[in-house]
């Protein structure tokens, strides 16, 4: 005699309908956002080493003119700007058709054309402002922070202040 199985609890079987809405769901490109957002958060690093701290900074494709560090109150702050590559070709293009138009009383002058803008399909980088802010503990040695910027990221050494006394054993006499 043969077993026939069968599932009478409808919501235990996954139906077309939410399958069919999974497929296409993963299936279909990802729009991207028209615009970027106009301020991001860079990521960092914080490692303790024996000399002091070291905060690492993630800062692709930013020259150092960019990038401003203050000590305040306590407090660190790194700011900065990246430029948007859409808005600054768009800018471009804006500029030398401007200039196009103005020179119509000059004889023209045939000068081989510039290549034309790259048109971003997606971006996943961020662009904008940036601002950081931490807190110093005051073991820190404010006068003798560094910084340095190689390969996209911003290295700030931190050293400890060595004459102040920030733990001491007290013997009872």
């Amino acid at each position: 005699m043969a077993t026939l199985l069968y599932n009478n609890r409808p919501s235990l079987r996954p139906s077309r309908a939410l399958s069919a809405m999974l497929a296409d769901m993963l299936q279909a490109p990802q729009t991207t956002p028209a615009q970027p957002a106009p301020a991001f958060t860079p990521a960092a690093d914080i490692l303790e080493t024996a000399n002091g701290f070291e905060l690492h900074l993630a800062l692709p494709g930013l020259k150092k003119e960019a990038v401003n560090i203050e000590f305040h109150d306590g407090q660190l702050v790194i700011s900065g700007e990246r430029a948007n590559p859409a808005a600054a070709a768009k800018e471009a293009a804006a500029t030398a058709t401007e200039a196009n138009a103005s020179d119509e009383n000059k004889p023209a002058v045939v000068a081989p054309e510039a290549p034309a803008a790259p048109k971003f399909r997606r971006l996943e980088t961020n662009y904008g402002a940036f601002s950081r802010s931490f807190r110093l503990p005051d073991t820190v040695n404010v006068k003798a922070i560094g910084a340095e910027l190689t390969d996209g990221i911003l290295r700030v050494t931190l050293p400890f202040d060595t004459d102040k006394v920030t733990k001491q054993h007290i013997e009872i006499r």
